[in-house]
């Protein structure tokens, strides 16, 4: 398909600055941008590109004022980042409509529900009486398990696997490999060595609007449910254990892990690497740094937290400048106390 610049001005509300008849049918990056593509520019470290790039459009915020001649033509918009995702998420929705119908190769037992305009792939399963909403996207060798349900326009990319009773909501995204439903790290000890499993018997409910990333894995409930609520997006490489609960449009970054029966509030921001034991409280838009490990609930909301054991940004950053030092330090006290001891020793 190939749009004009007009046609991409109107549907974004922006202003064209340039050729307004100029086409484009692929997206670029705009230092990697080729004749009849459409990129854009947002972060300030890329300015330099939109001089040299050979993309033939280039999105651009309002407040962009050109130093030099730019042979693109620039569509001027309030937010380029946001306009440009809007882009994506258009052009990614086109290329997924035409996937329609049950392959052969999948197997849909006779008492599972599907939905109409779904698309399952080869080596799919879908288990006894689950349910598949209209409009999603199950692609190959995706299992979902008996009694599970997906709610409609959702996608399942290859190889994710819902085991039995998980309930995924509507319009979710789930890429490849993530695992819905395993069984929670419950492990009761015995006399001598031994542990007993405890069954885990909950199941894990992903509400609307979520995005997991590859091989993110989410425990099932030892009893209830474990919650991923409303607008919550999970990165790569996740684990969230039993029972925990997720508040709604919180964010977490790759390689965190979530400890059982914690509650995250609403709007938090979790970088990765982050660490978090169990049974902890996190308020509303908490954010926490990078590689922190947080041991003890969190009592404030909106805090900054950083560090191992994670404490206030504030009061971390002094603290480092001291860690910083500490050799220094320790090399005046160890001299402090050779000069003391030669005192000592004159009386």
């Amino acid at each position: 398909m190939e749009f004009s610049a007009s046609q991409i001005a109107q549907f974004l509300n922006g202003d064209v600055l340039g050729n307004p008849d100029i086409r484009v049918s692929g997206l670029s990056k705009i230092e990697h941008g080729e004749p009849g593509t459409l990129s854009f520019l947002a972060n300030p470290k890329y300015t330099e590109y939109i001089y040299t790039t050979k993309a033939s459009i280039v999105i651009v915020n309002n407040t962009f004022s050109p130093e030099k001649e730019i042979t693109a033509t620039l569509v001027k918009v309030e937010d380029a980042y946001s306009a440009f995702a809007r882009l994506l998420e258009i052009y990614d929705q086109y290329r997924q409509s035409s996937l329609t119908g049950i392959s052969s190769l999948a197997f849909v037992h006779p008492s599972a529900r599907v939905g109409e305009d779904v698309y399952i792939g080869e080596f799919a399963v879908i288990a006894a009486n689950a349910v598949i909403g209209r409009g999603t996207k199950i692609y190959p060798q995706v299992y979902v398990g008996d009694g599970a349900s997906v709610g409609e326009d959702s996608i399942l990319n290859p190889g994710v696997k819902i085991y039995h009773a998980c309930v995924i909501g509507k319009k979710c995204i789930l890429h490849a490999g993530v695992v819905i439903g395993s069984d929670g790290f419950g492990f009761a000890p015995q006399d001598g060595s031994d542990y007993k499993k405890v069954p885990q018997i909950g199941n894990v409910v992903v509400e609307d609007d979520v995005e997991i990333g590859s091989n993110t894995t989410i425990d099932r409930a030892t009893l209830g449910s474990t919650f991923i609520r409303k607008g919550v997006k999970l990165d790569n490489l996740i684990q969230v254990a039993h029972n925990v609960s997720i508040g709604e449009h919180t964010v977490i970054a790759a390689l965190t892990g979530v400890s059982g029966s914690t509650t995250i509030g609403r709007f938090c921001q979790i970088a990765g690497q982050v660490g978090i034991t169990g049974h902890l409280t996190i308020p509303d838009n908490v954010r926490i740094a990078g590689q922190s490990a947080v041991s003890n609930s969190l009592t404030k909301e909106g805090s900054i937290v950083m560090g191992s054991p994670a404490f206030e940004i504030g009061q971390y950053r002094k603290s480092y400048v001291g860690f910083r030092k500490l050799p220094e330090l320790m090399k005046r006290i160890d001299e402090l106390e050779r000069k003391l001891k030669a005192l000592e020793e004159k009386k």
